[in-house]
């Protein structure tokens, strides 16, 4: 049976500056956001709307105040709020950890509007161009959510060849779920998108496909993660995460029926 390695979640210091591990994957993520953005930025559909390499460092600005700021008071307002009104130092102290993706998702969504608003674009457009470039941002933070020995998951069967003890928490065999959602909700999610977007697409159906896909891997994952708290939905009892993950199913099915029921209605009618 495997058991969690327990790294310190100090990478390395500089003097007396402590880099965190978390910290680095965040870092990690910015730069495959640009590394990636680049290469979309020459993909001919997305060339032809002229979008230009100065408009990556930009947007990352904005974006990276959105993710920080969205994710922190996600993670406040949807988990655990009783224990930041308690402790409110804590509600800055993101090196050690704590970052909702739905309250990123919103804060981007905010940040992305205001970039538009000056950059003279549609919202759905910007976020048509960023989708495919999150997937792998969010993988990047899940491995830090490993590493700092966060989210643990449900019990699992100790014949699970990958069954893991975590050590900080109990003797049991569990699940490894921030590497499930690092492969599931992240690679598994980029690589789908990723080639769902290689091609021209209606406005928003990008954007849509990403809420869709994301919500639908989000809510199977968070069936082998130890909730936050528990909710009833629909005659059944389901997890906070899983909550938060079903007005993104719904919102993504919508966009996209939207998107191409706009599409074919603005398609010349053949003779």
């Amino acid at each position: 049976m495997l058991i969690h390695p327990m790294p310190d979640p100090i990478a390395f210091h500089i003097g007396p500056l402590a880099v965190h591990w978390y910290g680095l994957m965040y870092l990690l993520a910015f730069a495959q956001f640009i590394a990636i953005g680049r290469i979309r930025i020459k993909q001919p559909h997305i060339a032809a709307v002229g979008w230009k390499k100065e408009d990556l460092d930009d947007m990352l600005f904005y974006g990276v105040l959105g993710v920080v700021i969205g994710g922190r008071l996600g993670e406040v307002l949807f988990y655990n709020f009783s224990y930041y009104m308690a402790h409110l130092a804590d509600i800055i102290a993101v090196w050690k950890g704590g970052m909702s993706f739905h309250g990123g998702f919103l804060g981007v969504l905010i940040a992305m509007y205001f970039w538009g608003r000056k950059r003279g674009l549609h919202l759905m457009d910007i976020m048509d161009f960023i989708a495919p470039m999150v997937p792998l941002g969010y993988a990047a933070g899940r491995l830090g959510n490993f590493i700092n020995a966060e989210l643990p998951g449900r019990v699992a069967d100790p014949s699970l060849p990958w069954a893991m003890i975590w050590p900080n928490l109990d003797n049991l065999p569990r699940h490894p779920s921030p590497i499930y959602q690092m492969l599931v909700d992240g690679i598994l999610l980029f690589i789908i998108l990723w080639f769902f977007a290689r091609k021209q697409r209606p406005r928003m159906a990008v954007a849509a496909m990403f809420s869709l896909l994301y919500g639908c891997a989000r809510f199977f994952t968070e069936y082998f993660r130890i909730p936050d708290y528990n909710v009833s939905f629909g005659g059944m009892t389901i997890s906070a995460g899983q909550m938060l993950s079903v007005p993104m199913i719904v919102l993504g099915i919508v966009l996209l029926i939207v998107a191409y029921r706009r599409q074919d209605s603005s398609t010349p009618a053949t003779k």
